[in-house]
């Protein structure tokens, strides 16, 4: 019974995940937080492309600053909304600014989810994955607020 019982849940959700098959055509994002970074974002489809600044923490207390700029894959779209909450992949250049990384090139690579919470007003939970010549492997959380216009 309880197989059963999980089964149709799962079945469920399953269902509600894939009710939007289709990502909007275009978007515009302005990113306020460091997810991808402080910047701009375009989205066509599944892909989305992004530049603009990027602060992090590797320590506490400790602000290492990038330029950034990548692509993101966005995938499994999981409410109705006009623009779909989903998950994402992606890679990105970074070029160092501050700190031990002050020009030094780094590549990051990220996953996560965004959720549209109002319209176009959006918040990002992810983690990046950054490499650098000479530095350690990196691992960070990486949230955000940005606001979406489609188009």
């Amino acid at each position: 019974m309880l197989k059963n019982v999980l089964l149709a849940v799962l079945l469920t959700i399953a269902s509600k995940a894939f009710t939007q098959e289709k990502f909007p055509k275009q978007t515009i994002s302005i990113n306020g937080f460091r997810n991808p970074s402080i910047g701009l974002e375009y989205q066509r489809n599944q892909v989305s492309v992004h530049a603009g600044y990027y602060p992090t923490n590797f320590e506490s207390g400790v602000t290492t600053e990038f330029l950034k700029a990548g692509l993101s894959y966005w995938f499994f779209p999981v409410d109705e909304k006009d623009i779909p909450s989903s998950f994402y992949v992606g890679a990105s250049y970074l070029r160092g600014l501050t700190r031990d990384y002050e020009d030094k090139n780094a590549l990051g690579v990220e996953a996560g989810f965004r959720w549209y919470a109002w319209k176009g007003l959006n918040f990002r939970i992810g983690i990046i994955a950054l490499a650098a010549d000479g530095q350690d492997l990196q691992i960070n959380p990486t949230p955000s607020i940005s606001y979406s216009f489609k188009f």
